[in-house]
């Protein structure tokens, strides 16, 4: 089967504006022009690409065709440059997978770097953006997976170090005789979400299996942080992030010594390393000067 790639232009457009109108500004065409390439991209693949809604998101098979489009537009981005020496296309970006923890502490640094690239990032626990990447929905990812997966080519970045931290106050009302099973069973726990088994793991290497507390959902980094300030649970924090809160006493670890160390891999198409060579680069030189090795 091929493809019309003004069609998946216009549907990478959908997919990341979120709406119709808001990707014929973007395309610089009318909205029944968007309205029209896509209806006929869902007839020439003969199923539904996009949830008409507000915002816009897109089936499966919507996603991944648009990552394609977005893979090709950014080999074109890479040949122009060789050929012509000229800027990047207005348009051309890079779909990279990344956990919310890396995002919040070292990750911004290399993407920021690279003038005139622009990035779609999609937010993973690490351990599961390597889904993305098997799929093709993405040309990059940060995973916690050390296997190579096919077709693409990894790179061992570091460790993410945890501490598992709460307030003192916490800690008095709820482990006043430490970090024993029977407490931390009942203690308040935070979650990230029903991805998160990070404090789970850390539960089961430092204190006992089959321990499952009481918990706050909470998908934010630095929300993370602030929930454990102020008292409502324990949880695994980016020791980057809490350092200074520790050293201040505002935090303090509910077990001491008992770090959790999180290896990241930088994996990438390989289709597409050239036009990530730049990147890779950045990305490999921050995490080797941030990340504990």
């Amino acid at each position: 089967m091929t493809f019309d790639y003004p069609h998946l232009a216009t549907l990478a457009a959908i997919l990341r504006t979120g709406s119709f109108e808001a990707a014929a500004h973007e395309l610089g065409v009318t909205q029944s022009a968007v309205s029209q390439r896509l209806k006929a991209l869902e007839e020439r693949v003969g199923t539904l690409l996009v949830y008409r809604a507000q915002p816009c998101t897109g089936t499966d098979i919507g996603n991944r065709l648009a990552a394609h489009a977005e893979h090709v537009a950014a080999m074109e981005q890479q040949i122009v440059g060789q050929l012509r020496d000229l800027a990047p296309n207005k348009g051309a970006r890079l779909r990279i997978a990344v956990n919310a923890d890396s995002l919040a502490t070292w990750f911004l640094g290399p993407l920021a770097s690279i003038d005139g690239q622009f990035f779609d990032l999609i937010l993973d626990d690490q351990a599961f953006s390597s889904d993305l990447l098997r799929k093709g929905e993405v040309a990059a990812a940060v995973t916690a997976q050390d296997d190579t997966i096919a077709g693409c080519d990894s790179r061992y970045l570091g460790k993410l170090r945890y501490l598992a931290t709460a307030s003192p106050a916490f800690c008095a009302k709820h482990l006043p005789d430490g970090a024993t099973p029977e407490a931390l069973a009942a203690a308040p726990m935070l979650r990230f979400n029903t991805k998160d088994d990070l404090q789970l793991a850390w539960l089961r290497q430092y204190v006992g299996p089959d321990i499952y507390p009481p918990f706050h959902s909470l998908a934010s980094s630095q929300g993370f942080v602030d929930a454990s300030l102020l008292g409502m649970g324990w949880g695994m924090n980016p020791e980057i992030m809490v350092r200074e809160h520790i050293k201040e006493g505002r935090l303090v670890e509910i077990l001491p010594n008992s770090g959790y160390d999180t290896p990241l891999y930088w994996q990438t198409s390989r289709l597409l390393g050239p036009a990530l060579a730049k990147l890779t680069k950045a990305i490999c030189h921050t995490a080797s000067k941030s990340l504990p090795q």
